[in-house]
């Protein structure tokens, strides 16, 4: 008779087509599900772009009350979701809110329960930087087993001790190197379909919200549009601060040449028709974004807030925030006549980057801790 996969319930609130959305997809496209099959709890009740590719693959999936609502609401529901399912293996990446439902998960019985951090906190998110640093402190309390995307979002959530003692698990945000690998064509191709002839462009993509800083970014294409006015600012993503940042390109008389691209399911070919993309975060647990850049050797300029683990290529330079938007753009204009882009699957696959090796691990990961059940 057939073994039955090992069944893991992720928790992973709102589902925001982000960082750790695209990366958990990552993972459970490369996975071998006759060993291990991951089921969901998403914050909300609202159908999600994943959920039909999720179940096509064997996957559950559970919706609760988001926790914004009603955090009590939501542990009942994940507490009976994990009672009536008797879910052993539960890993949350709610990051330091991971205490909420591995709560639930240790009250329903799931003896191995997995925090995962894929963040850290600014001074600019006040409300939202008070809770996690509230909350730090009953980050071991419930988990039996800590996991981080960086040594960087590791330290921050568990202690450095912790870390420097080997109980955290690194799990990489690793990508398919198959897909993201710069081909000219593919690069040509996108350019046609924006109707971008030989404009130096430059890009970003994530969540509209503090923590990318798009307010700075578009100061930075300002002075680049000063002096090289043949340029175009490409945005990628959704969030709560689109329409002020769509108000500050509007003053500043830039509308005709930033475009707003929404949320994309194809970053791996758009990232190859920019020239250079701007980074100029706050704050990133990783930047799992420049990760992908790298893969298709786009030149990426980013903050200090970007650490330092995941710069491993020459595709990658370190800017200041406490720098003027006038010196970035002086840094970005460097790259308006192109630079050489080469092969860096070696780099990806050496840094722990390829999917299939690192979903291979994660198997290995979950079997072994299957033995504790």
């Amino acid at each position: 008779m057939k073994n039955e996969p090992i069944r893991v319930l992720r928790v992973m609130g709102p589902v925001i087509s982000g960082g750790v959305d695209i990366i958990t997809m990552n993972y459970y496209r490369a996975v071998d599900k006759e060993k291990v099959q991951l089921d969901f709890i998403f914050d909300g009740y609202h159908d999600t772009p994943i959920d039909k590719e999720i179940e096509a693959m064997g996957g559950k999936i559970f919706k609760v009350e988001p926790y914004t609502t009603s955090m009590w609401k939501s542990m009942k529901q994940v507490y009976r979701i994990i009672k009536e399912n008797n879910y052993q293996i539960v890993h949350s990446h709610m990051n330091a809110l991971s205490v909420f439902p591995l709560c639930a998960a240790k009250l329903a019985g799931a003896k191995v329960r997995i925090a995962s951090n894929h963040s850290t906190a600014t001074k600019g998110e006040a409300k939202k930087s008070m809770l996690k640093y509230l909350l730090r402190p009953l980050a071991k309390v419930f988990p039996t087993h800590y996991a981080a995307c960086s040594k960087h979002a590791g330290q921050w959530l568990f202690g450095r001790r912790t870390c420097e003692l080997g109980k955290v698990t690194f799990i990489k945000n690793a990508i398919d190197l198959n897909k993201y690998r710069f081909r000219e064509e593919i690069r040509n191709a996108v350019r046609t379909e924006l109707d971008i002839t030989n404009e130096f462009v430059i890009g970003h993509a994530g969540r509209f919200a503090y923590q990318k800083n798009h307010s700075f970014l578009v100061e930075i294409f300002e002075e680049v549009v000063k002096e090289y006015p043949n340029s175009v600012l490409l945005l990628a993503g959704d969030g709560p601060l689109k329409p002020e940042i769509e108000n500050m390109i509007k003053e500043k008389g830039l509308s005709e040449k930033v475009r707003f691209l929404g949320i994309r399911r194809d970053i791996d070919k758009l990232m190859q028709a920019m020239d250079v993309f701007l980074f100029p975060s706050f704050y990133e647990g990783l930047g799992n974004v420049i990760t992908e850049t790298q893969a298709v050797s786009t030149l990426s300029i980013v903050s200090e807030g970007v650490p330092e683990e995941v710069r491993y290529t020459e595709y990658v330079v370190g800017m200041n925030l406490s720098q003027p938007a006038i010196e970035w753009a002086t840094e970005v204009l460097k790259y308006k006549d192109g630079y050489k882009r080469r092969d860096t699957k070696l780099d990806m696959q050496k840094n722990g980057y390829d999917i299939e090796k690192a979903a291979a691990s994660l198997v290995d990961y979950y079997t072994r801790l299957s033995k504790n059940v």
